[in-house]
């Protein structure tokens, strides 16, 4: 753009000589160049700094790697090329047989566990009756026991015969200490039974628990054999066949999604020409692909980072001669069309030159425009690599 305020510059001072028949010497065009020098200069400073010019202005885009959460043989890849899709189209499907054979063993067993808890309901049922039923012999043998004794001291305290024997009192008793062991046996089986039932996670029985989640996991598997759309966009250059293998590991992708949503047209401008540039500065942009055809815009934000500020956990301190910070860096903005641009064929990481008119020296900005047209005129001018 410099060269061709130059050039117009030069043609307008030779127009002026023709005309007025001013004569060429050496004061004469001492003069024309010096005022050409300051003109130029001053008029390229004041729209530096008041009207910024970017001529490495570009559509950006985000593009996916599509991997799979699981692995196995592709079995259908119904997705075609650069064709549009919504969010959860299928792009391409696994063999789910295998995943499909795990979830039905997973269900076998979660089942096999449900009917285990019924069984140690049963189990604690049978374990309850059971110390029940030694509580009460226990308590019989108690009772006998004490009968016994009590005939036998009765008999022993007026020194007359009596129909029991001691041998029969110790045999009631030892029969006594018998029930009682066998209650506390039988009490410590149903208290055991009870814990086996009884014990949970968030109200279910741990080894159902555990089968469900395997069988959440498994179902997942089975659901990731059919992988889809991310969001709205296309897939492009599909060479993934039927017959291939797909495999998480080592995430390698197997396709690349482009989301249509997230496209941006941003420029980088130095440093300098963005102190004046506030957010919805009036815009005009110039696309190499639509030559002579210039877009109204306005800044839509100012990215605050550069890429060569970045830093990243490493081994290694800061480096300020490292290579990525050898240049100053430049300062991208975003820029948003306000004009239907879809007549035309825009593809992402299309080129584009932009300038920013902000409100200072607002009459200087008429020659930022008439320069920014002469440019996309040349644009019409191209030679075929």
């Amino acid at each position: 753009m410099d060269l061709l305020l130059i050039l117009t510059y030069a043609a307008l001072c030779i127009a002026i000589f023709k005309i007025f028949r001013i004569p060429v010497n050496q004061w004469t065009v001492s003069t024309a160049a010096l005022g050409g020098v300051f003109l130029i200069a001053t008029l390229l400073l004041l729209m530096s700094y008041n009207h910024p010019y970017s001529s490495d202005g570009r559509i950006y885009f985000t593009s996916a790697p599509v991997i799979p959460a699981v692995g196995g043989l592709v079995v259908e890849v119904p997705v075609e090329p650069n064709v549009p899709l919504k969010k959860g189209e299928v792009l391409f499907r696994i063999d789910p047989r295998p995943y499909q054979y795990s979830v039905d063993q997973k269900k076998a067993q979660l089942a096999e566990a449900e009917q285990s808890v019924l069984q140690l309901k049963a189990v604690l049922d049978a374990a309850e009756a059971a110390a029940e039923g030694a509580i009460a012999s226990r308590d019989r043998s108690r009772q006998s026991y004490e009968r016994y004794a009590e005939i036998f001291e009765n008999s022993q305290a007026k020194g007359i015969g009596t129909a029991v024997s001691e041998l029969e009192v110790e045999n009631r008793r030892g029969l006594y200490l018998t029930a009682v062991a066998t209650a506390a046996t039988a009490e410590a089986q149903a208290r055991q039974a009870r814990l086996a039932y009884e014990s949970q996670i968030n109200g279910v029985n741990p080894a159902v628990a555990r089968l469900q989640a395997e069988l959440r996991s498994a179902e997942f598997d089975l659901d990731q054999t059919m992988v889809r759309a991310p969001t709205d966009g296309y897939v492009t250059q599909v060479f993934l066949r039927p017959g291939m293998m797909a495999n998480p590991l080592p995430l390698r992708p197997v396709m690349v999604f482009i989301n249509s949503e997230d496209r941006m047209l941003a420029a980088a401008f130095i440093q300098n020409s963005l102190q004046r540039v506030t957010v919805g500065d009036e815009a005009e942009v110039s696309f190499k692909a639509v030559p002579g055809k210039i877009f109204k815009a306005k800044v839509a934000s100012i990215i605050d980072v550069m890429a060569q500020g970045q830093l990243q956990p490493t081994g290694a301190l800061i480096d300020p001669q490292a290579p990525e910070r050898s240049q100053p860096g430049q300062t991208l903005a975003r820029i948003e069309i306000l004009e239907d641009t879809s007549a035309y064929q825009l593809p992402g990481g299309v080129v584009a030159d932009v300038a920013v008119y902000t409100h200072h020296w607002h009459h200087v900005a008429v020659m930022r425009r008439i320069l920014l047209r002469m440019s996309a005129w040349m644009n019409f001018v191209f030679l075929e690599h």
